[in-house]
C-alpha cells in the first residue's frame, strides 16, 4: 500500500511544527512502521534533530531542483529507527529558485513517487511560511497536520492557512484534507492555556485529544540530536507523542 503523505504545516514559527514533525517519525517508527521524514525547512531543524549533518549530503534540494533520484537522498536513522531527506545548505536558494521552474508546484509530488511503496508514512516538515516550498508539500500531500501552541493569539494567521489550503485544493491537490490540529506547549498552571485548547477545539472539529505539554526536556532535545523518545523516553512528552501518534493511526485507519 503506498504511503500516507502528511505535511506539518502552520506558517507561525515557534508553534512546535519541527519537534511534532521529529516526535511523531520517532513515535509512528516504534510502532514498527517504516517512515521516511522529509526535511523542507532550509533552517534543516529535523535535520539536526535526529542527529545529522546534511551539510555535506545530497537532500531534498536535489531531488527538486535538480530532480536527482530520491532514493539517492535518503539518510537511514537506524538510533530512530526511520529514514531521512534532509535539508542541506542550498535549500536556502529553493524558493526563488522554484519560481521560473517547469510545473514548479508539482516537484515534490514528483520526487516522492517512486518510493510511495517502500514507506507506509512520510511526514514533511515545512519552512514556516506559504511560500512555494510549502506549497509543493500540500501538493505532494494527502493530508496536513496542524500544529497549534497554546498561548496567546494561537489562532492568529490560521485563516490565512485555511484560505491557502483552499486554493491548493482547488487548484493542485483535489483530495488534500486537515488529518488533524495539534495543540503544542501546554502549561497547565496557566487558565489561558486551558482557554485557548478551548477555543481552538470550538473552530477545529479535527482538533486532536492529545494535547503535548511544554517540557524543558522536549526542547533539550534536538541539540543532542536525538527524539525525546532516546532523550527521555518515560517522560510526559514522550508519552504525549506516543499517545498522539496512536491517535493518528486511529485516524488513518478509519478514513481508510
Amino acid at each position: 500500500m503506498a504511503a500516507q503523505i502528511v505535511t506539518l504545516v502552520n506558517q507561525k514559527g515557534g508553534v512546535g511544527k519541527t519537534t511534532t514533525a521529529v516526535s511523531l517519525a520517532a513515535a509512528l517508527a516504534r510502532q514498527h512502521q517504516r517512515v521516511l521524514l522529509v526535511d523542507l525547512d532550509p533552517q534543516a531543524n529535523a535535520t539536526s534533530a535526529v542527529g545529522i549533518d546534511g551539510g555535506e549530503l545530497l537532500g531534498i534540494y536535489d531531488a527538486i531542483l535538480d530532480q536527482t533520484p530520491i532514493e539517492e537522498c535518503i539518510v537511514a536513522v537506524p538510533e530512530e529507527g526511520l529514514s531521512l531527506v534532509p535539508a542541506n545548505r542550498e535549500l536556502s536558494g529553493a524558493e526563488v529558485e522554484l519560481v521560473p521552474a517547469m510545473a514548479r508546484e508539482r516537484r515534490l509530488v514528483n520526487a516522492l513517487e517512486p518510493i510511495r511503496d517502500r514507506f507506509e508514512w512520510v511526514l514533511i516538515d515545512c519552512p514556516p511560511s506559504l511560500g512555494l516550498l510549502t506549497i509543493n508539500a500540500m501538493t505532494a500531500s494527502d493530508s496536513v497536520i496542524i500544529p497549534v501552541q497554546c498561548e496567546y493569539m494561537a489562532l492568529e494567521g490560521l485563516s490565512r492557512l485555511v484560505e491557502t489550503l483552499d486554493l491548493v485544493r482547488r487548484n493542485l491537490n483535489p483530495s488534500l484534507a486537515v488529518l488533524g490540529v495539534a495543540l503544542t506547549m501546554f502549561d497547565g498552571r496557566t487558565r489561558l492555556a486551558q482557554q485557548v485548547v478551548d477555543e481552538v477545539r470550538s473552530h477545529f472539529d479535527q482538533t486532536f485529544q492529545t494535547v503535548i505539554p511544554r517540557s524543558v526536556r522536549l526542547s533539550e532535545a534536538p541539540s543532542h540530536g536525538q527524539s525525546i523518545f532516546r532523550y527521555e523516553p518515560g517522560g510526559r512528552a514522550a508519552t504525549a507523542y506516543a499517545a498522539l501518534a496512536a491517535e493518528l493511526l486511529a485516524r488513518v485507519e478509519v478514513a481508510v
